[in-house]
C-alpha cells in the first residue's frame, strides 16, 4: 500500500513539474517559487510517511524519492535558465528605451547638456579672452612671471556631449557593438560677440569586437573611474592620467593589453616644444582591473619608443625607452561615500599626464634623448550630505625632474590644485553645483603663478 501511495505521489509531482516547466516564463513569473516550495514539502511528506510506515526505506520506495528528488532539481535548473534567457530578452529592451531598433541593430543615445559660469583670476598674467583655457584647467598653461589679472567671468556650454551607440545582433557566439562620442570643447567657434557656436569634436569612435576594441578611446592606461566629481572637466587635473587616442585593445576578464598611438613630445634646446612624428611602435599597455562590494583597483604599466629623427633637430636617428606604473581606485566609505586615489610613476611619461605638463624627453647636447622622470597623483574624497546632496573635496600634485642644463629653467617643476564643490540634484538627472579651485604651477628658476576659480555649473544627463 505504500508503495503505490508512493508512487502516486512520485507520478503526481513528476506531472505537476513538467507542468510547471513547460508554462510560458512570463506567467510562472509570480508564482513559481511558491509552487516549487510546495513540491519540496511534497518530497518531505513522502518520506516522513513512508518512514512512520515501516521505519525505514526499502530500494524501490527509495527509487521512488530520489525520482522526485532528481525531478525537483530539473525544475530548478529550468528556473534559472528561463531567468537568464528573460534577462537576455529584457537588456535589449531597456536600450530601445533610449533609441530605436533598426533590422538587427539596436541605435541608443546618452550624454548631457552642461552650462558653465565661471569667474577665475590668474596671478601670474592674463588668460588670452575666449581660450579654451579659461573652459577648465590646464596645469601647463597657468601664467607665471606677468601681472595679476582681475575676475574675469565666462559663460559657455561647450562641454555638453551626445553619445550614439550600436548593437547588433550577430547570434550567440558573438557580439558587435559601437560608439561614438561627441563634444564642443577645444575646438574653433563664433566670437562672443553674436553667435557663441561651437565646432563639434569626435571625442571617442571605436568598435568592439568580443573581447577585441578598436578604435579611438580613453587610454587603457588611463582609469576613467578613478576620476572626481567635480565641476571642472578634468577636476585634478596636475595628478591625473588623461588621454584619448586610437588603439587595439584586447580585453579578458579583468586583464587588458593595448596597442595604442604614439607620439613623442620633446623640450629643444631652446626650451619649446617639438612633436616630431617620427615614431615606429606603438606604446604599449597592460592592466588588471579588480572590482568587488568595497569598491575597485586598477594597475597599469606603460612601455613607449621615444624616437626622432633627424628631420626635427639635425642629430640622425635617436630613440629611447618610456616606461611608467599607475595606480588607482575607488574605495567605497558606507552606503554611498567614496575615495578616490590614483598614484604615477615613470620616465617619459609627459604626454599621458595632466594634459602633458611637461614633456616626454629632452634632447642631449650629443643628440640623444633624455627621458624626463614624473612622479603625480591625487586623491579625492565624495561624501553625501544627503540623498540629492553631494560634495567632493579633491587635491592633486605633479613633480618632474627636468635635466635643466637640457630643458632650461623655464619649464614647470611641479604644480598642485585643490577643490571642493557642492552639487544638489533636485531631480536625478539633473545637477546644479558650485565650486572653488586653487591651481599653482612652479617653474624651474623657482617662479610660480596661481589661478583661482568659482564655477557654477548645470547638467541635464540623458
Amino acid at each position: 500500500m505504500a508503495l503505490r501511495v508512493s508512487r502516486s505521489l512520485a507520478r503526481a509531482f513528476l506531472l505537476a513539474a513538467t507542468c510547471m516547466t513547460a508554462a510560458p516564463a512570463a506567467a510562472q513569473d509570480s508564482s513559481i517559487e511558491d509552487r516549487l516550495a510546495r513540491l519540496e514539502r511534497l518530497v518531505e511528506g513522502l518520506v516522513t510517511r513512508l518512514d512512520a510506515q515501516q521505519g525505514n526505506i526499502d530500494a524501490q520506495q527509495a527509487e521512488t524519492i530520489a525520482m522526485t528528488q532528481q525531478a525537483l532539481a530539473d525544475t530548478r535548473a529550468m528556473q534559472v535558465r528561463q531567468q537568464e534567457l528573460a534577462a537576455q530578452i529584457d537588456a535589449p529592451k531597456k536600450q530601445e528605451d533610449k533609441g530605436f531598433r533598426v533590422g538587427n541593430t539596436t541605435v541608443a543615445y546618452a550624454g548631457y547638456v552642461k552650462m558653465d559660469a565661471i569667474a577665475q583670476r590668474t596671478s601670474g598674467g592674463q588668460l588670452p579672452t575666449s581660450a579654451f583655457t579659461r573652459d577648465f584647467l590646464i596645469p601647463g598653461a597657468i601664467p607665471v612671471g606677468g601681472t595679476s589679472s582681475g575676475w574675469d567671468q565666462d559663460f559657455s556650454a561647450r562641454q555638453s556631449r551626445f553619445i550614439l551607440k550600436t548593437a547588433t545582433d550577430v547570434g550567440a557566439e558573438h557580439t558587435l557593438n559601437s560608439h561614438i562620442e561627441l563634444d564642443f570643447m577645444v575646438t574653433d567657434g563664433g566670437d562672443e560677440r553674436v553667435s557663441n557656436s561651437c565646432v563639434p569634436r569626435m571625442r571617442q569612435a571605436f568598435i568592439t569586437y568580443d573581447n577585441w576594441l578598436f578604435g579611438q578611446a580613453w587610454s587603457t592606461f588611463q582609469d576613467v573611474g578613478a576620476l572626481p566629481d567635480s565641476l571642472d572637466f578634468i577636476g585634478t587635473t596636475p595628478g591625473t592620467v588623461f588621454v584619448r587616442q586610437p588603439m587595439i585593445r584586447y580585453t579578458r576578464g579583468g586583464l587588458q593589453l593595448a596597442v595604442e598611438q604614439s607620439e613623442t613630445t620633446v623640450t629643444s634646446r631652446t626650451g619649446g616644444r617639438v612633436v616630431a612624428g617620427d615614431d615606429t611602435l606603438p606604446d604599449v599597455v597592460a592592466r588588471y582591473n579588480l572590482a568587488g562590494k568595497r569598491g575597485s583597483f586598477t594597475a597599469a604599466g606603460i612601455l613607449r619608443n621615444l624616437r626622432i629623427s633627424n628631420d626635427d633637430f639635425g642629430t640622425g636617428k635617436q630613440s629611447a625607452l618610456g616606461y611608467g606604473l599607475s595606480l588607482s581606485g575607488k574605495i567605497n566609505i558606507g552606503p554611498k561615500d567614496d575615495l578616490r586615489l590614483m598614484a604615477t610613476a615613470g620616465k617619459g611619461l609627459g604626454r599621458y599626464i595632466g594634459i602633458n605638463i611637461v614633456n616626454d624627453a629632452a634632447l642631449e647636447l650629443a643628440g640623444d634623448l633624455d627621458p624626463i622622470a614624473t612622479w603625480s597623483g591625487f586623491a579625492a574624497y565624495r561624501h553625501f550630505w544627503s540623498g540629492n546632496l553631494r560634495s567632493t573635496v579633491a587635491g592633486s600634485y605633479f613633480k618632474a625632474d627636468n635635466p635643466v642644463v637640457l630643458t632650461g629653467n623655464l619649464v614647470t617643476d611641479e604644480s598642485w590644485n585643490a577643490l571642493a564643490n557642492l552639487i544638489w540634484s533636485p531631480v536625478k538627472p539633473f545637477d546644479i553645483g558650485i565650486e572653488y579651485m586653487y591651481a599653482e604651477r612652479t617653474l624651474e628658476d623657482g617662479r610660480s603663478g596661481n589661478l583661482q576659480k568659482v564655477q557654477l555649473s548645470t547638467k541635464y544627463s540623458f
